[in-house]
């Protein structure tokens, strides 16, 4: 069989509200989206693709702004192999939807109905099944079905669904039903992490995930899929094609200055990114929220300041109580009174904390007056 090779995206959400972000910046985050069609053209020409395949929810609505349409047009126009849709639960088809709307190149093939479909490609030796989701839910499309083998043809589907979860209404997919199908590949769409390549049976299968994060749900890198088959042997590479990430990062700030625990844990380039920084940890005082983002917001396109810190207990708090730890504490809290110097207690009151923490792993022994 001849060499194949797909590029497969889903999950673009295309026109997400971003309710996260301030009205300005949510509409540049719109349009930076659209990019990402530009990128998916852009990798199909570098890669050399046969085949480009993006299952469902390019679009997050059916309300798809008219720039956005424009674009999805002009993008699939440049892309210069076949490409396929299969609208998912976000973009169900209808004749009303904007892919019915849409004057799309000639290259591009819309599945428009939820039974299974099939299209011949005789030049590339392969044939390529799909169905669309008609309303924001969908039954099994996979019971029952098995692909037909022609000799020296590729069998690949581009489908929305969800695999593992008989209770899903987003087309529920088993192991068994991808096992017998008859498929050599199947690309999926609706989850938004991506899989990596995984195999049931002889049918290799995957999600690549959202290509761009939307919140901080889908924090970290996101990819899309190049899929290869070569010497009857199927290899997949993740591409990164987004502008921004999203990421969550948890700051210690417990006996440090929390703008130095912060830009102490800060990777060096995240001026394009969209952060939230969760205060961890004790603090005698709360942290100066306000005064941390002015003095971080520049290093961000979004940041976003959550202050979980709990207050700093006193490590005097059960001097004298009938125990170990009160002892040892009331002992240590006489020689603190007592200290010539603010170097000299900051010394003590720290060998209280490194004795509590010993104490902490272990069983405390309750001192009673009548022994």
């Amino acid at each position: 069989m001849r060499n194949l090779k797909i590029l497969h995206a889903a999950d673009l959400h295309l026109d997400s509200p971003f309710e996260g972000l301030p009205g300005g910046k949510a509409a540049v985050r719109r349009a930076e989206q659209r990019e990402l069609l530009n990128a998916l053209a852009d990798l199909s020409l570098r890669e050399h693709v046969d085949l480009v395949l993006l299952s469902g929810d390019l679009l997050d609505s059916s309300k798809a702004y008219y720039e956005t349409g424009e674009e999805l047009t002009r993008a699939l126009n440049n892309i210069p192999a076949p490409v396929f849709i299969a609208p998912g639960n976000h973009d169900y088809y209808t004749p009303k939807c904007p892919y019915a709307r849409l004057k799309l190149p000639e290259n591009v093939y819309i599945f428009n109905s939820s039974q299974m479909d099939r299209v011949e490609l005789p030049g590339m030796s392969a044939v390529i099944y799909g169905a669309a989701f008609t309303d924001s839910h969908s039954g099994p499309m996979l019971e029952d079905f098995r692909a037909e083998k022609k000799d020296g043809y590729y069998n690949i589907m581009c489908i929305h669904g969800e695999v593992g979860n008989p209770d899903s209404v987003y087309n529920p997919i088993s192991e068994k039903q991808l096992e017998e199908s008859g498929i050599d590949y199947v690309a999926l769409g609706h989850i938004h992490k991506a899989c990596g390549l995984k195999k049931a049976g002889s049918t290799y299968y995957s999600w690549p995930g959202c290509p761009e994060g939307r919140g901080f749900d889908e924090t970290g890198d996101k990819f899309v899929n190049i899929v290869e088959f070569e010497d009857d042997k199927c290899t997949l590479t993740p591409v990164s094609i987004a502008s921004r990430r999203y990421e969550i990062l948890n700051v210690d700030v417990t006996d440090s200055d929390p703008l130095i625990a912060i830009s102490s844990q800060l990777p060096d380039d995240t001026v394009r990114d969209i952060y939230r920084i969760v205060l961890k940890g004790h603090a005698e005082q709360s942290p100066d929220i306000k005064d941390l983002y002015e003095k971080l917001s520049h290093m961000f396109f979004e940041l976003q300041l959550r202050d979980e810190t709990k207050p700093m207990r006193s490590v005097w708090e059960k001097a004298g109580e009938d125990s170990l730890r009160g002892i040892f504490l009331k002992k240590l809290h006489d020689r603190y009174r007592k200290a010539g110097s603010e170097a000299e207690r900051a010394e003590i009151e720290q060998a209280a904390r490194w004795g509590l923490a010993a104490l902490d792993n272990g069983e405390e022994l309750v001192i009673h007056e009548d022994r």
